[in-house]
């Protein structure tokens, strides 16, 4: 497919012949198919759930009695994300139950295909919605709409719903506040003017209790072991802290402890690792804009693994054929010092964050 030139409109791609909105073309598309199903990246986060619920109401709106299908590859880890999905709610179905046909369109939110963010690539989507910089294979889809200047999927499906005028209530007007909100969050900001306006149009639409619910839900006792496991067992190296999980019971709390620990003042680099369900899941995080947190993470698992993200934040995996404790180790210790060496830092001198701390009895 051959690159359209851009339009005098910011984040609008157009052709000579072909300036109607994106929304128009992508609905145009999904007119030719009996149903649609959407899917996301392995274990979805707010902005790919509430980009999946963008499109269901996109097409309810304008394609009245179409089914559309909403699924769910992995699981629903993270405690925000369970919450958002009980609360909103999100009704889902696991991908691999879904019988995809001729007569379906393949909508594929917040992620590309064969990026290593998926279980399987058998089912390749007629549609791409994503921001995100690791490109994917896109041979034979129909319509893309990627734009790697927004902090969220969740933006550009929002501007959807705005040019087709549909009505946005408040349910799914908080829905896509917080998957914008989760991806921009962080400082310096990875967020455009787009992002901007998206959020203070849905702001007042959106339902502030709800919202508030979503970002605060209760955290079990688990949430708290990995963090202990994981502040014992974090290693400072210059401006790098490398901080082990350990086995933990869902994977996206690997991300967490690396937010977590970017926001020490003497570091500019966070990379935590954690086994699940026979993979090392890493989280890269990088404190200043220019890190290229995705190349490096890329160049880091090389041969070993995928892993893909943004100029800040980046996630990677590899499986481990060996699950022995000197396997991991040994593995744990190819990570470090490709990271260390891509940073240009030197591994002589890491030493742990924190000594042991004293324990008090019982009060």
């Amino acid at each position: 497919m051959t690159a359209e030139p851009q339009s005098t409109r910011p984040g609008i791609q157009t052709t000579d012949v072909d300036r109607r909105n994106r929304s128009d073309r992508l609905l145009e598309v999904l007119s030719s198919f009996e149903r649609v199903v959407v899917v996301s990246h392995v274990n979805p986060d707010p902005d790919s759930l509430a980009s999946m619920l963008g499109i269901q109401a996109l097409v309810a709106a304008r394609q009245p009695g179409k089914p559309v299908i909403l699924t769910v590859d992995g699981m629903i880890a993270r405690s925000e994300n369970r919450a958002m999905v009980e609360l909103i709610p999100v009704v889902l179905e696991p991908v691999e139950k879904v019988n995809v046909d001729a007569g379906t369109a393949v909508v594929m939110v917040d992620t590309q295909p064969h990026t290593g963010r998926r279980h399987s690539e058998a089912a390749m989507p007629q549609v791409v919605l994503d921001h995100h910089e690791t490109g994917g294979v896109l041979n034979g889809v129909l319509f893309k709409d990627i734009r790697t200047h927004l902090g969220a999927t969740s933006t550009m499906i929002t501007g959807y719903l705005l040019e087709q005028q549909v009505v946005v209530p408040p349910p799914l007007a908080t829905a896509l506040l917080y998957g914008i909100e989760s991806e921009t969050m962080g400082y310096p900001r990875e967020a455009s003017s787009l992002d901007d306006g998206a959020l203070i149009w849905l702001y007042p639409r959106a339902e502030k209790d709800l919202l508030a619910r979503i970002r605060n839900p209760k955290l079990p006792q688990s949430h708290f072991a990995t963090f202990q496991l994981a502040l014992a067992n974090a290693f400072l190296y210059d401006k790098l802290i490398f901080a082990w999980c350990g086995e933990v019971t869902q994977p996206d709390i690997v991300a967490e402890i690396a937010d977590f620990f970017i926001r020490f003042d003497q570091v500019d680099w966070a990379l935590s690792a954690g086994v699940f369900e026979g993979q090392i899941k890493l989280s890269l995080r990088a404190s200043q804009l220019g890190g290229a947190a995705g190349e490096v993470l890329q160049a880091v698992v090389n041969g070993m693994g995928n892993a893909g993200g943004h100029d800040k934040r980046a996630g990677g995996a590899m499986t481990l054929p060996d699950r022995s404790d000197p396997a991991i180790l040994s593995t744990l210790g190819v990570i470090r010092h490709r990271l260390l060496e891509r940073l240009g830092i030197d591994e002589q001198h890491g030493h742990r964050l924190l000594s042991s701390c004293p324990v008090i009895s019982a009060p």
